[in-house]
């Protein structure tokens, strides 16, 4: 992988860095956001039930269903996460997503530190597309925009929820949105519950040292 800026590589890493140290804090909370897809799949065949040594089996054949696209929001220091499932992820689904994770979760939160990759999608003026100027205005003074460094999705702990997401809810067939909606709400709503946290370990001091070649040379 080449990086073509490495200096800007390394402002927005390290600024991410020192935010991922801020100690947890309710009134501002540090929130990763990530999306995904999932391939919706109908059995052909009906699949065969659990028995004494065998899994469920299933057909080899299957029928596409559509698409359903997941967007995450994980507070890692907070031990919560919510999963918005979607038939598209534009810029209106984003901005909603976040008027209703605010006016929900964090109702009394002064200000949220938002950390995300650098998608077109994610613009601050698409508040103002979607809702009342005023409205928008307000929002978005509640925000603080963080945003990854290109090819560095491994710094938004957003993805590792989605990673854990994918192993323990997702590595199956599943047919359609609604089942797709109520399976997640399940595995959502059972990692709420526990708190289940994330501990980052990686700074800034580890990164001059593991990423040296990036730095120059002085």
């Amino acid at each position: 992988m080449k990086i073509k800026d490495p200096i800007q590589f390394i402002y927005r890493m390290e600024t991410l860095l020192d935010v991922y140290k801020r100690p947890f804090d309710s009134r501002f909370p540090v929130v990763c956001m990530d999306e995904t897809t999932k391939q919706l799949i109908n059995n052909i065949c009906k699949p065969l039930p659990m028995c004494p040594g065998h899994g469920e089996r299933v057909d080899y054949e299957y029928e596409r269903n559509g698409v359903g696209h997941l967007i995450m929001f994980f507070e890692p220091l907070g031990g919560y996460r919510r999963v918005y499932v979607k038939t598209s992820h534009t810029k209106k689904e984003w901005v909603h997503c976040l008027k209703e994770l605010m006016e929900s979760k964090y109702k009394d939160a002064e200000k949220v530190t938002l950390v995300m990759d650098n998608l077109a999608v994610h613009s601050a003026a698409a508040f103002y597309e979607f809702l009342p100027a005023e409205e928008a205005r307000q929002l978005l003074r509640r925000f603080e925009f963080q945003y990854t460094p290109k090819h560095a999705s491994w710094l938004n702990m957003a993805e590792i929820e989605l990673a854990a997401l994918s192993k323990q809810c997702l590595d199956r067939r599943i047919s359609d949105l609604d089942a797709l909606k109520k399976e997640i709400k399940s595995w959502e709503s059972d990692r709420n519950k526990t708190a289940v946290s994330a501990n980052w370990h990686f700074t800034a001091e580890d990164a001059r040292v593991k990423l040296k070649k990036l730095y120059p040379t002085f």
